[in-house]
């Protein structure tokens, strides 16, 4: 992960948010109920969670692709070839309404990374479908996220990175299991 002293250690230098341990000794004094060791794995997890979706934002928008936009890549991508899905399931893999899909993929094609065509089976069907230059935006952004990830998880070991992996899936079970419906965003923002 490299240096962390601006996460644990002191000011960050992002708004002046206050080191993890200062922010847990605030909430503390506020909140005499609050137990700080399941608050520094909280807030580290949202820390790490909004660092790393910056700089996967910064890598995407490197490319020439928002943020947004590598979502629908994904999504395409993880629905197998032929990288087809309606718009319908693209909104509610994503979470976003019909309207914020469709401003979504207007652009994409306008890009040439989806193409957006009629079913011929059934005319009212609409199909968007990964184009071979979206699969090599989506491949460029996968090489830039796994040297990154590589260098953020540098020093775990094997056993580590086992471990840590499995306590994640499992807090992310108990919360998907608790709020099935919580997939997707708050609001519809680009």
């Amino acid at each position: 992960m490299g240096d962390t002293s601006g996460s644990l250690g002191g000011a960050d230098g992002l708004g002046g948010e206050p080191a993890l341990e200062e922010q847990i000794a605030a909430y503390q004094r506020e909140f005499r109920d609050l137990d700080p060791q399941v608050e520094k794995i909280v807030s580290a997890l949202s820390r790490l969670n909004r660092r790393m979706n910056v700089a996967y934002g910064r890598q995407t928008s490197d490319l020439g692709i928002s943020s947004a936009e590598w979502e629908v890549l994904k999504a395409l991508v993880l629905s197998g070839a032929p990288y087809q899905l309606g718009p319908s399931e693209l909104a509610k893999r994503l979470g976003l309404t019909p309207a914020a899909m469709t401003h979504r993929i207007d652009r994409m094609v306008t890009e040439g990374l989806v193409t957006r065509e009629r079913d011929e089976s059934n005319r009212v069907r609409v199909i968007v479908e990964l184009t071979a230059e979206g699969r090599e935006k989506w491949l460029d952004a996968m090489r830039l996220a796994t040297v990154f990830e590589g260098d953020l998880l540098q020093d775990l070991t094997p056993a580590e990175r086992t471990v840590l992996g499995d306590v994640l899936t499992r807090l992310l079970r108990r919360v998907e299991d608790a709020q099935p419906d919580a997939g997707g965003r708050l609001s519809d923002l680009d």
